[in-house]
């Protein structure tokens, strides 16, 4: 019975220990692709406000009505680099920002997998030690007794 329990045990350890890999492994993918696609965005929208401002630098030098209208574009043209703007600021608060954070909370989970893997060893070692001792000395209670003592201390 104590051997089913230590198998069961054994196999949420391993099943807790695939899915956080899992999760690092394409949460730190997802959150450096989505980081990229914000910097590019963050890019482009740079590159339309000069693309802009050079089009207003040639609308002055034009006739009444070509500045006009390149006046027009390059202010509807704006207007759509303030949304590329505001695009920008929703992915790094909303997405990127809380990828990172589930970076740090995967990691949390690692170190106490890594504490429970560790406590499950222990709780291992001392039990083997317990079945030599009681093979070797099944008459010697007070061995026996403090082994338990000590492995029932760290449960």
């Amino acid at each position: 019975m104590l051997r089913r329990s230590l198998e069961n045990r054994d196999a949420q350890t391993r099943q807790l220990q695939d899915a956080v890999t899992n999760v690092e492994k394409h949460f730190g993918e997802l959150c450096q692709i989505f980081a990229a696609y914000v910097r590019k965005t963050a890019r482009l929208r740079d590159k339309a406000d000069l693309l802009v401002n050079e089009v207003n630098v040639y609308a002055s030098t034009e006739t009444p009505n070509l500045k006009q209208g390149l006046k027009n574009f390059a202010d509807e043209f704006a207007k759509l680099q303030d949304y590329r703007q505001a695009e920008v600021e929703r992915l790094e608060a909303k997405v990127v920002e809380p990828l990172k954070a589930y970076g740090t909370i995967v990691k949390m989970k690692r170190d106490d997998l890594k504490a429970t893997l560790t406590a499950k060893n222990r709780e291992a070692k001392q039990l083997s030690q317990l079945e030599r001792t009681r093979q070797r000395n099944p008459s010697d209670r007070h061995i026996i007794e403090e082994i338990l003592k000590n492995l029932y201390s760290l449960s």
